[in-house]
C-alpha cells in the first residue's frame, strides 16, 4: 500500500470509519488522510478505492467492510449489504437512534446554535421491524440474463435486483405476495420491463397494507407489450390470502404504463378484485387510500410525528391554519376539529382529491383542499392564517415560496422535514427574517435507514421587513 501523501486516484486504502454525516456520508481516516465513502457506519475498518478529489479530500468507494463495528449486531436480512435499503440494520436500534440525533442536530445547530432546552429528543418507531405499509418492488434480474427476480435495486445498480422475498421491515403477508407472484410468473416465462430497449412486460409490484384496519392492496404493474390473461395469477393470490393472510386482501388492481421513465404513470388501471382503494386509521380518523396516493409509510410512526405536530401547533380554536404541501391532507384534517377552517395546498391533484374525500368521510366541513403549486397558489388566496404548517417534499420549500410564506406574519410555524439539509437551509432565511426555532424534536419513521423525519416549532420573534 503506498503511502498517503502519494495517494491518487483508483488507489486501494483500508481505514477506520470515524463519523458519519447524513445521510450516509462516511468519514474514513487513513493515516493523515480522510477519505469520504458512502454506505459504511461508524467504527468499521473499510478497504475501499479512490474515485476523485474534491475541496482538498478524496472521495472513496466502499469495496468491501474488513472489520465490523464493535456494535454490530446480526442483520436478519438475508441480503443485507446488497439491497439498497436497510444500511442501519447492522447497527443496535438504539445506536441507530443515537447517530441520526447527533446529524441532525449538528446540521440544525450550526444554523441556530445551541438548542439546549429546546431538543424534545428523538421518538423512537413503535415498530422496528415490520413497520412499512407500502414497497416498490420491480422486475428485473440479479445478474445479466438471469433468471426473473422480483425486489428491490442492488445498492448502487441501476439494474441488477435484489430478491425481496425475505424482507425484514414489511410484514409478511407482503413477502408471500411476491414469492408467489414472481415463482408464478418465472413458470409461465414472462418477461421483464428493460430500461436500456424499452421492451418487456412486466415492471413492478406495488403492496399497500392499512396497518390498524389490516387491509391490503396489490397493484401490478405492466407496459402494454404482451396479452397475458391475468386471471390464473389473482386467483392464486386470492386463495393465498384466504388461506395464509394475516390481513384481508381487499384491492388487486393492474396498472398499465408504458411510460420510458421510472415513475409509474398508470395509463389504464383495471381493478381485477374487490375494490380500488384501502382505508387506513390513524388518531381517530380514517383515510382512503388509492393505488398511487402519497401516505407516511410508517403508519403507527406516523401517529406520533403528527401527535408532535399537534402538540407544537397548539390551541386552534377560532384560528385559519394553512397545511402548505398537504399531500392527502391528513395533518390538515388533524388541526381542523376546533380550527375555524383549515386549508391544504398540493401540487398532485390526486392527493387533492383524495384530501376532499377522506375530510368528507370524517365529516369535517371546515378543510379547504387546493389543487397547484405553494408558489403559485399562496398570491390568489383569500384567507390569512393564523398558524402554518409546512411539510414540503425532500428538496424544501422552493426559495421563491420562502418570503411568501413569511409574508403572512404568523406568531407561529411548524416545519415537518424528511430532509434535514433542506430544513436547515431555509432555516436561515426564517431566522433572517425574524423567526426563531423554539422547539425541536425527531421522530424515527424509517428504522434501519439513513433517514429520519425532523418537526420544528417557529415563532415569530420580531418584524422583519427584509421581504
Amino acid at each position: 500500500m503506498e503511502e498517503i501523501d502519494s495517494m491518487k486516484k483508483k488507489q486501494e486504502f483500508i481505514g477506520y470509519v470515524e463519523k458519519v454525516d447524513f445521510p450516509n456520508k462516511g468519514y474514513v481516516k487513513v493515516d493523515e488522510e480522510t477519505v469520504i465513502v458512502k454506505n459504511v457506519i461508524p467504527g468499521q475498518q473499510v478497504r475501499g478505492i479512490t474515485t476523485k478529489r474534491r475541496n482538498g479530500k478524496f472521495l472513496g468507494r466502499l469495496l468491501e467492510t474488513v472489520e465490523s463495528s464493535p456494535d454490530a449486531v446480526v442483520a436478519p436480512c438475508p441480503v443485507f449489504g446488497e439491497c439498497g435499503g436497510c444500511l442501519y440494520q447492522s447497527m443496535p436500534y438504539e445506536k441507530q437512534l443515537a447517530l441520526k440525533e447527533r446529524q441532525v442536530r449538528e446540521l440544525i445547530e450550526n444554523v441556530t446554535g445551541p438548542l439546549g432546552e429546546r431538543y424534545d429528543g428523538i421518538i423512537a418507531s413503535p415498530e422496528h421491524f415490520h413497520y412499512r405499509n407500502k414497497m416498490e418492488y420491480s422486475f428485473g434480474d440479479a445478474q445479466k440474463d438471469g433468471p426473473l427476480v422480483l425486489g428491490m435495486h442492488k445498492r448502487g445498480s441501476t439494474y441488477d435486483i435484489s430478491p425481496a422475498g425475505d424482507c425484514q421491515i414489511v410484514h409478511e403477508d407482503f413477502n408471500k405476495i411476491l414469492n408467489y407472484t414472481v415463482e408464478l410468473f418465472r413458470q409461465d416465462g414472462l418477461s421483464y420491463y428493460h430500461k436500456r430497449t424499452h421492451e418487456g412486460y412486466l415492471r413492478y409490484l406495488l403492496v399497500r397494507r392499512g396497518v390498524n384496519t389490516k387491509e391490503f392492496m396489490v397493484n401490478l404493474v405492466t407496459s402494454s407489450q404482451m396479452d397475458y390473461d391475468l386471471t390464473p395469477w389473482l386467483e392464486g393470490l386470492i386463495k393465498l390470502a384466504e388461506q395464509a393472510f394475516d390481513n384481508e386482501l381487499v384491492s388487486v388492481v393492474h396498472t398499465v404504463s408504458d411510460t420510458l421513465s421510472d415513475a409509474v404513470k398508470p395509463e389504464d388501471v383495471n381493478l381485477l378484485y374487490g375494490r380500488d382503494f384501502i382505508y387506513e386509521e390513524l388518531l381517530g380518523l380514517r383515510f382512503k387510500i388509492s393505488p398511487f396516493s402519497f401516505f407516511q409509510t410508517n403508519s403507527l410512526g406516523a401517529e406520533k410525528l403528527y401527535d408532535v405536530v399537534r402538540q407544537y401547533i397548539g390551541e386552534t380554536k377560532d384560528k385559519v391554519v394553512f397545511d402548505l404541501y398537504s399531500g392527502t391532507g391528513t395533518i390538515t384534517q388533524l388541526l381542523a376539529p376546533v380550527a375555524a377552517k383549515a386549508v391544504g395546498v398540493e401540487i398532485v391533484e390526486e392527493a387533492v382529491d383524495a384530501a376532499k374525500e377522506n375530510a368528507k368521510l370524517n365529516q369535517l366541513s371546515n378543510c379547504e383542499f387546493i389543487a397547484g403549486d405553494v408558489l403559485a397558489v399562496l398570491d390568489d388566496l383569500t384567507d390569512k392564517p393564523d398558524l402554518i404548517v409546512l411539510d414540503p417534499p425532500r428538496d424544501g420549500i422552493h426559495p421563491k415560496a420562502l418570503p411568501k410564506i413569511i409574508e403572512f406574519g404568523v406568531d407561529k410555524m411548524v416545519y415537518v422535514s424528511c430532509k434535514p439539509t433542506s430544513l436547515a437551509r431555509d432555516l436561515i432565511v426564517f431566522q433572517e427574517a425574524g423567526y426563531e426555532v423554539q422547539k425541536m424534536t425527531l421522530v424515527d419513521l424509517f428504522p434501519h435507514t439513513v433517514h429520519v423525519e425532523t418537526v420544528v416549532l417557529m415563532s415569530r420573534v420580531k418584524v422583519n421587513t427584509m421581504f
